[in-house]
């Protein structure tokens, strides 16, 4: 139970660090380049559905099993503390297209905890 504790934190982690690098190199593009905001809504989701990936290989290689539960909880949990904050801090609701993306986030962080998990060979003591 805590090594899968500890590789979802592990997940959240990257997942902010990632989040706050892409950030900054995407404003950095923005302002420094003739990049639309049009195409700044699909590189961000592209960049988030790569990142959400990554951290759920990264929490199945950590967990060893059930790459699937793990990461479906660290999309799940971001999405939350997404929701959480828009909510708190802007006091705004969700959409659906919010919805649809943030659903998106959480298939490909399942994904990459199912590889995850194959690429660390599972649990070997069983």
């Amino acid at each position: 139970m805590q090594n899968r504790i500890v590789a979802i934190v592990y997940g959240w982690v990257f997942i902010f660090i990632a989040m706050a690098i892409t950030s900054l190199l995407l404003a950095l593009i923005l302002k420094f380049t003739a990049m639309t905001e049009s195409t700044l809504q699909w590189t961000t989701l592209i960049a988030g559905l790569l990142i959400l990936f990554v951290s759920g290989v990264i929490t199945g290689v950590k967990g060893k099993e059930q790459g699937w539960l793990l990461g479906l909880l660290t999309g799940g949990g971001f999405s939350i503390i997404v929701f959480l904050f828009q909510f708190l801090a802007y006091q705004k609701g969700v959409g659906v297209e919010q919805l649809f993306s943030h659903l998106s986030y959480m298939i490909m962080a399942l994904l990459g905890g199912m590889i995850g998990v194959n690429i660390s060979g599972g649990d070997q003591s069983s």
